[in-house]
């Protein structure tokens, strides 16, 4: 499900647990979405939905697994390590999906544990990452690894991620790209993100918006702000940066106070025009 749909009004967390747990497929499914877009993040709620990761009776014809990329999900959005473990073993699953939303969860909860299965997932390199035959995917979720990669700052991933940069696949090189700024901090990767705001795909200009904002590259404000894209898009990437550049200074307990060099103020003028 969409994250930002509009939740049951009517489910409450006992509900929801109830349902988790219970026999009906289609319940549970939705139950794991709703305790993580609720941010329902008691102990019994999470347990549950760790529970959830191993569950086998949600399969699709194909073989996925819907409830455990759910709760893979949900499991992001609850901050609690202890979900690290379960979330680990889903990125041996045989589904992609799940793959790939335990390597977005595993980046969000921030715990460095899981640097090393991550990396096991870029084996082979660049050669090895290739379309899944009469798959839309690639072998592995290389866009969500690299990125959880350059989140967690795990700096011994270097030599693995910086092959990614020439990945045939554009979005796969803005990822690496995203990963390597995030590693190294050197401005000439986060430069080729601003490079792509420039590209002819509109939707790989809006992957560039989020990962500049995600990043909080103040230098491409402006670019941001120019991108033909839609201001929402637009708008959405200057806030990332206000909310990294404001996390960063909360974190070493240093107010945002107003003087000359300070670029928040032109960041939201930025965002002012655009309204």
């Amino acid at each position: 499900m969409q994250d930002n749909a509009a939740p049951d009004p009517t489910l409450t967390r006992e509900k929801a647990l109830a349902n988790l747990t219970g026999d009906d497929l289609g319940l549970r499914y939705y139950a794991a979405w709703w305790l993580g877009r609720m941010r329902v993040h008691d102990w019994e709620a999470v347990a549950a939905l760790i529970a959830a990761l191993a569950d086998s009776q949600d399969r699709t014809e194909l073989g996925g697994y819907p409830l455990r990329r759910n709760a893979a999900r949900a499991l992001g959005k609850l901050a609690d390590t202890r979900a690290v473990p379960g979330l680990i073993q889903c990125l041996a699953c045989e589904d992609f999906y799940v793959r790939e939303a335990a390597a977005q969860s595993l980046a969000m909860l921030g715990d460095v544990a899981c640097v090393p299965a991550l990396r096991g997932l870029l084996a082979g390199g660049v050669a090895a990452a290739q379309r899944v035959p009469d798959k839309p995917h690639l072998r592995q979720p290389y866009e969500d690894v690299l990125e959880a990669l350059g989140a967690l700052k795990a700096v011994e991933a270097v030599t693995e991620v910086a092959p990614f940069l020439g990945h045939e696949v554009a979005r796969v090189r803005l990822s690496a790209a995203r990963a390597m700024y995030g590693l190294t901090g050197e401005r000439q990767y986060a430069e080729q993100l601003v490079q792509a705001l420039e590209d002819p795909d509109i939707n790989l200009r809006r992957v560039a918006l989020s990962d500049l904002g995600a990043l909080g590259y103040l230098e491409a404000a402006r670019p941001i702000a120019r991108a033909r894209t839609e201001n929402s898009f637009k708008l959405f990437a200057l806030k990332g940066l206000l909310d990294v550049q404001l996390s960063a200074a909360s974190s070493v307990g240093q107010a945002m106070v107003p003087h000359p060099e300070n670029p928040m103020p032109a960041v939201l003028a930025l965002m002012d025009e655009l309204l």
